[in-house]
């Protein structure tokens, strides 16, 4: 008797993990994976949707400095990397300056006045994509977001 214990406990276990084991194979009659739920026409992607709003955003178009001291560092330390002796002086410095200038003008291009876009992806998350420009992007169509920007599916 002893020895059936061990026997009927690992059945007992195979039979509980073998009832949580999914199914891959299943197909649910409402969902396809080619189109999506209730058999859309579209091919189902991860960051693909629908843009349900676009908003104008309008930005300051100014900069706080913070890119500006954030610019100068990196072209400091790239600049520092440059000759030996004075020459890596005059780079740091050369790099610092150019940095500087290119961190605030980065700055102030994202402040800057941009659109908008509310987007239901297929999934069922929002998304908020904020670009410049449209390029002909409407309400009710559909998008896929890549690296924060919306483009316009045919």
């Amino acid at each position: 008797m002893n020895h059936l214990k061990p026997l009927i406990a690992a059945a007992s276990l195979s039979l509980l993990l073998g009832a949580c084991a999914t199914d891959y194979g299943y197909r649910d009659s409402r969902y396809d994976d080619r189109r999506g739920y209730g058999g859309s026409q579209y091919v189902r992607c991860a960051n693909c949707g629908v843009v349900e709003r676009i908003a104008r955003g309008y930005g300051s178009g100014e900069s706080s400095g913070g890119g500006a001291v954030l610019g100068a560092v990196v072209g400091g330390l790239v600049g520092n990397q440059i000759g030996s002796g004075d020459g890596r002086k005059v780079a740091t410095v050369a790099g610092a300056v150019a940095g500087g200038v290119a961190g605030n003008e980065i700055e102030k291009n994202r402040n800057s006045d941009a659109f908008e876009l509310y987007i239901r992806t297929d999934d069922g998350r929002a998304i908020i994509a904020r670009q410049r420009d449209l390029n002909g992007i409407r309400e009710g169509d559909r998008v896929e977001v890549r690296s924060g920007r919306a483009y316009r599916l045919r």
